[in-house]
């Protein structure tokens, strides 16, 4: 797996650890970004941890290994949304609190997964904070999310934090390198938050050229008073997530090159911007994050008009 994924290395041998001295915590909290893999090292660790053999890794051929490669353990149970994109109710935590209060079938461990642990709604979290409270003997929930801050503090107090880091930008770029793809520009990093499988795939998919068509016509409406801003409105409507996280992207590195800040992996568009601008910059930035939170709050919105209005605002602020 780490030759794989070297990057998920580090974050093993924190859990390697704790299997090698068997301390064990009721409750852990994985968090990463999204395309590390993570869901490589939970069924890692999972098959380390109910291992009948070994310790601190899957010896791969005892009773447990073999229902674990099956996905028939029955002290192994993952719990997510029964539909991509719906919450994890509170009876699905209420299932799981039942079989957390009963014995392991094979007297090892029980693990219980929950994943992403933040789409669990807010009766579910209550529902499992009562649990996490008093633990079993030997049971542990494993919460895997991409935004803790979305999960009650209750919840995030009482679990122990491991975070899966992304690689450098050099580690990225060689295993990047290593899947047969060359002179491949750093921002392309960037543009997928620093995760290797995303670039990867955005790079076979042709996003990268996507994202210079985007940049151009968004730093053509931002300083251009002539422009057509229905035309960049248009585009941006059509995938706003993406969007506005391209847009974020480009407007802090233009205020950051404004401070001279080194940094390998800058949007080619950032230059663009004068030290003239940075106001306007900071000023757009903030409405851009205004609107995003707007659109995630009120998803029934009328993107493009909403896109149009920022992109107005923002090019009389960086061109008064």
């Amino acid at each position: 797996m780490f030759n794989d994924f070297p990057w998920l290395k580090p974050a093993w041998e924190n859990l390697k650890s704790g299997l090698d001295s068997d301390r064990i915590p009721g409750a852990l909290l994985l968090q990463s970004n999204k395309g590390l893999a993570v869901e490589k090292l939970v069924e890692f660790f999972s098959h380390a941890l109910l291992c009948q053999n070994y310790s601190s890794e899957a010896c791969g051929f005892c009773h447990s290994c073999q229902l674990t490669k099956s996905q028939s353990h029955p002290d192994l149970h993952w719990i997510r949304p029964e539909k991509e994109g719906k919450a994890i109710t509170v009876d699905q935590i209420r299932a799981c609190n039942r079989l957390a209060h009963e014995s392991s079938q094979l007297n090892g461990y029980r693990l219980f997964v929950i994943e992403p642990a933040d789409a669990m709604n807010e009766s579910a979290s209550n529902a499992l904070l009562k649990t996490l409270e008093e633990p079993g003997e030997k049971c542990l929930f494993l919460l895997v999310t991409h935004n803790q801050e979305r999960l009650l503090p209750t919840i995030r107090s009482r679990c122990q934090h491991w975070v899966v880091t992304p690689p450098s930008t050099d580690q990225a770029m060689q295993w990047i390198g290593e899947q047969g793809l060359s002179q491949v520009p750093a921002f392309a990093l960037k543009l997928n938050m620093g995760s290797p499988l995303k670039t990867l795939e955005s790079l076979k998919n042709g996003e990268l050229e996507e994202y210079s068509a985007f940049e151009r016509c968004l730093v053509e409406t931002l300083l251009s008073p002539t422009s057509d801003v229905s035309k960049c409105a248009s585009l941006m409507a059509k995938n706003p997530d993406q969007a506005l996280d391209w847009a974020w992207l480009l407007l802090t590195d233009a205020q950051k090159a404004q401070f001279g800040v080194v940094d390998e992996g800058i949007l080619p568009g950032a230059a663009k911007f004068q030290p003239h601008h940075y106001d306007g910059l900071y000023a757009s930035t903030k409405k851009l994050m205004e609107l995003k939170a707007q659109m995630q709050t009120f998803p029934g919105l009328n993107l493009e008009l909403l896109s149009m209005n920022w992109l107005i605002e923002s090019r009389e602020a960086l061109c008064s």
